[in-house]
């Protein structure tokens, strides 16, 4: 397996988990629905925490990127929610 692949795989890892969690928050089931949350939650919540210079303090970066996304997440389908 070469970087690029484990890298998409690992970005896609992140997705569904922060999806799935964000699920808790505002509802949702389906692993499309988690992966496709999670990954434009993954980009929102960077932006967002880049821009605000939001720092999380978590030492571990696979963790820390877990929870931004999920924040972004959590974001996105209430924004989705308020625009629907």
């Amino acid at each position: 397996m070469n970087e690029q692949t484990r890298d998409l795989l690992v970005f896609a890892v992140i997705g569904i988990l922060a999806g799935f969690l964000a699920s808790f928050v505002v509802g949702g089931h389906g692993l499309i629905r988690y992966l496709v949350t999670g990954v434009i939650g993954a980009f929102v919540g960077a932006y967002l925490f880049k821009a605000l210079g939001v720092n999380l303090g978590i030492g571990n970066a696979f963790f820390s990127q877990i929870v931004t996304a999920a924040i972004g997440a959590i974001i996105v389908v209430l924004l989705a929610r308020i625009l629907a």
